[in-house]
């Protein structure tokens, strides 16, 4: 009894610790909201009470995607509930009814479809069932009405151009414009992950990006609604026609997918190629407006930084953010129009108050690739710094001027080469008026070049040397039981639900893996027996499985045999906003926050390592698990990813995994593609938030990619992960595979090995099987791999868990 009243204690100690950061996070959600539109009809009364809600999003509210993303949190309100807890009357609930009835009926149907049209069963793992047409009356005038249009999207399917996914619905569409038209106040909100094609309806005069925030997704929109908050978020992606995006490279392919267009991604193209797109990068509404006026700018040595002010001009409170701009003079190299290189969001501003802001940045962090030469540098030419509140709505704030070539920092080219050039914009960039913009010169002497060695040489630890090689091969596989090997889910003995852990050797204790990105991802209900730890479900999160054939469903959300008698425990974790929520708030100090719950929730539930943050590119909207994801710009991808590494490994041992490293920008046969990419836009797009990320927080561990890249996995390249990832970014933690468990189909490529992976060293081949470490011992033997290889990566796990533990 003593012993479970100090459990009961703990558990009280430390929900007082966390409802604190739980409180404060809820404070900042509605950061995370971008209105897109809006004609002063918002926020409404207070005394107005009834109210017509309706879309797939009321009753289908989505807090996050599906796979790993799913975290079990205690309860979930989804947007009618939420109406009817704030005292609305909801008046639509026969519509909400009759839809729900369309709704089984068409999954049904869908599900019967896809299962008779696929050769290969696991091909539907994951698969996302598009918004059905239907039609349901509906209310066609009124006083207050909400459409809340819904996608999710997730873990292991791309999304398509389609109606109900990324494009409306006829129904949709034509209830949205009929809404629009009919009642007085009416305002559209999107449910989303990712980008909608908005196109054709120009009638709508308030569109609210919700997004996905976790457990308080529902009550968020109420309190936007009734002016308890308001919406003060920026799009980390750009929003336009889908028949804007770039279709230069390739997506969604079997085997290889080309990335002809090179650094030229996202707002990079758009405002490249002068393409008019709906709603650009950086852009954002609030309910107030705002001025911003720049009030000087200085370079003091490379380090160049402006301070202005922002003064609320409207009539309600609000928060704006600044964003600070590179354009490059293109002399011997092409260049984007502009790139992102810093941002800064204001306190909270009630009408006709101001703040006054500092944005500053180092020349040499965004210093371009000559992949001819191996060198990071800065062109000839002026370099016009740019400030504004959009990549659209900018003004000239400085210009800066290199007399020189300047060579910044050299090392080797590492990741081969795509058998096609990068794509170049034919526009010319337009001559600007810059007469009356301020000059400053650049002394060549304030950045001295760098050169990198790749001699770095880890030591290895005499306790691993005193190891047998088959406890050495144990520490650089998963601990593993007999049987299936889980690729999501609950391979962990020791905290339920748990993807994975290290292997017991010797006197080491396991360090215990956990998803997802948005949240800690444990089983809620669980037992515990002799062998540890299980959860009372499948493997599988029932989002990933539910189109699979019955018999192949089976295999995955088979539950374990329960003895008689046995107690059934329970546990709740907190479901954070999805990535590209949490960057679209551009408040860094928010994401921080967001770490510190799920450092908390480590602590409580002795978990060591977080399998998150992911801050892979937004290359394309079509990417499945884009909701993970931060953005399509670099900065803003390890600026947020950084930021939540801080949050999580400010606690005690407590730390993350950033990933997916690199170029993992699709789902389709995603075990088994090439990512076919040049040095140069690796380096500047899709590796430096990578970097940003390790230099600024030093993230302990890192995943990397399912895919190969020009050919060669990820995972089993020692050029991207020791040369690379240790010698140029300066990492110094632990590199772990993704949870490779044979789903490849009979494509081109063939899967990774295990020694292939500690050759390249990588230091842990998860989830870890029988056969992983038998391969590994059977390398040994052959001299495939070598003891010393064996060993470097094993220390650097024994080295983690001594930390850990000691």
């Amino acid at each position: 009894m003593k012993f479970f009243n100090l459990i009961v204690f703990s558990l009280l100690v430390y929900n007082l610790a966390l409802a604190n950061p739980i409180k404060k996070k809820y404070s900042y959600l509605s950061e995370c909201t971008v209105l897109l539109r809006k004609n002063g009809d918002f926020p409404i009364d207070k005394s107005m009470k009834q109210i017509y809600l309706y879309g797939n999003g009321v009753r289908k509210t989505i807090k996050g995607g599906t796979g790993s993303g799913d975290v079990n949190s205690r309860s979930f309100d989804t947007i009618e509930q939420a109406f009817t807890k704030a005292g609305f009357e909801i008046l639509s609930k026969d519509y909400l009814d009759e839809y729900d009835k369309v709704y089984s009926k068409a999954k049904d149907e869908f599900k019967k479809k896809v299962q008779s049209e696929t050769t290969d069963p696991m091909s539907l793992m994951g698969v996302v069932m598009p918004e059905p047409d239907y039609d349901i009356p509906y209310a066609k005038e009124g006083d207050l009405a909400i459409y809340v249009l819904a996608r999710i999207s997730g873990e292991g399917s791309d999304r398509q151009p389609v109606k109900g996914d990324v494009y409306l619905t006829e129904t949709e569409r034509k209830m949205i414009l009929d809404l629009a038209k009919g009642f007085k106040k009416f305002i559209l909100v999107l449910n989303t992950g990712g980008a909608v094609d908005l196109s054709g309806i120009d009638e709508v005069e308030n569109i609210l990006v919700l997004s996905q925030l976790g457990v308080n997704t529902s009550k968020t929109l109420v309190d936007i609604i009734t002016g308890d908050k308001y919406p003060s978020g920026k799009l980390a992606t750009t929003w336009t026609k889908f028949e804007d995006y770039q279709t230069i490279g390739n997506m969604a392919q079997i085997d290889d997918t080309d990335y002809k267009e090179g650094i030229y991604v996202g707002y990079r193209y758009f405002d490249s190629e002068n393409i008019d797109v709906m709603y650009p990068f950086g852009f954002g509404l609030g309910y107030t407006d705002f001025d911003f006026e720049v009030k000087s700018a200085k370079l003091s040595g490379e380090k160049f930084e402006v301070k202005a002010s922002v003064t609320n001009v409207g009539k309600y409170k609000g928060k704006e953010v600044l964003e600070l701009y590179l354009s490059k003079p293109g002399t011997t190299i092409d260049e984007p129009y502009q790139i992102l290189v810093g941002f800064a969001k204001s306190k909270e501003l009630s009408p006709n108050k101001k703040d006054d802001l500092k944005i500053n940045f180092k020349l040499s962090d965004f210093a371009s690739y000559d992949a001819k030469t191996a060198t990071y540098f800065l062109d000839k030419g002026d370099y016009v710094v740019r400030i504004g509140n959009s990549s659209r709505n900018t003004i000239p704030c400085g210009v800066i001027n290199v007399d020189k070539r300047i060579n910044v920092k050299k090392v080797e080219n590492k990741m081969g080469k795509p058998e096609f050039e990068d794509y170049v914009p034919e526009e010319k960039r337009k001559q600007e008026d810059l007469s009356g913009i301020k000059v400053f010169k650049l002394k060549a002497s304030s950045i001295k070049e760098k050169v990198i060695k790749y001699n770095d040489k880890y030591e290895i630890s005499e306790g691993v040397k005193a190891l047998s090689n088959e406890e050495k091969a144990k520490l650089v596989i998963g601990a593993f039981q007999d049987g299936p090997a889980s690729v999501i889910g609950s391979a962990s003995i020791t905290a339920a639900g748990a993807a994975g852990e290290t292997a017991k050797v010797s006197d080491l204790k396991p360090i215990v893996m956990a998803d997802g990105p948005a949240g800690l991802r444990l089983a809620k209900d669980y037992f515990i027996d002799e062998y540890g730890a299980h959860s009372t479900s499948g493997s599988m999160p029932e989002s990933m499985v539910e189109f699979l054939p019955d018999e192949v469903k089976a295999m995955f959300i088979a539950k374990p045999e329960i003895p008689e008698g046995t107690e059934i425990l329970h546990q709740y974790t907190t479901a954070i906003p999805i990535g590209t929520a949490i960057a679209q708030s551009w408040n860094r100090k928010f994401a921080e926050l967001c770490g510190d719950i799920v450092g908390s929730e480590m602590e409580l539930f002795k978990v060591q390592l977080w399998l998150a943050p992911a801050l892979n590119i937004h290359r394309s909207i079509l990417c499945g698990r884009n909701f993970e994801y931060y953005s399509e710009d670099p900065l803003i991808s390890g600026a947020f990813a950084a930021s939540i590494t801080k949050g999580v490994q400010k606690h005690n041992n407590t730390f993350v995994t950033i990933k997916h490293y690199a170029a993992n920008n699709q789902e389709t046969n995603r075990y088994l593609n090439s990512s076919n990419v040049s040095e140069r836009a690796l380096r500047e797009i899709y590796l430096k938030g990578f970097e940003i990320a390790v230099r600024e927080s030093q993230p302990k561990a890192v995943m990397t990619s399912y895919n190969l890249i020009n050919g060669v996995h990820t995972n089993e390249s020692k050029e991207l992960t020791n040369d690379i990832l240790r010698n140029e970014f300066g990492f110094e933690g632990i590199v772990m595979t993704d949870w490779i468990v044979g789903l490849g189909g009979s494509t081109k490529y063939s899967g990774p090995t295990p020694y292939n992976v500690i050759k390249a060293t990588g230091d842990i081949y998860m989830p870890g099987s029988k056969a992983d470490y038998e391969a590994v011992l059977k390398a040994l033997e052959e001299g495939i791999l070598s003891i010393e290889e064996l060993e470097m990566s094993a220390s650097r796990i024994y080295n983690l868990s001594k930390k850990i533990f000691n």
